[in-house]
């Protein structure tokens, strides 16, 4: 299991920590896919970033906790 990470003194939740981080990623992925053109290819964009945010904060999580396992 996963416990509280400590940044300089207060405990963050390893969820929040990885969010943060598949927000980071889902801009930049979507920047990335705006100055490509293939968000023209996508019905409803909104719903497809909602998506892509749920499995980059999963995939980080998952690192995360595979990085702690020992």
């Amino acid at each position: 299991m996963i416990g509280e990470i400590d940044i300089a003194g207060v405990f963050i939740s390893p969820l929040l920590l990885c969010m943060i981080l598949g927000f980071a990623m889902r801009l930049l992925l979507s920047r990335l896919f705006e100055a490509v053109g293939f968000y023209r290819l996508v019905w409803q964009r909104p719903l497809f970033d909602t998506a892509l945010f749920l499995i980059l904060t999963g995939a980080a999580f998952l690192l995360l906790r595979l990085a702690t396992l020992s």
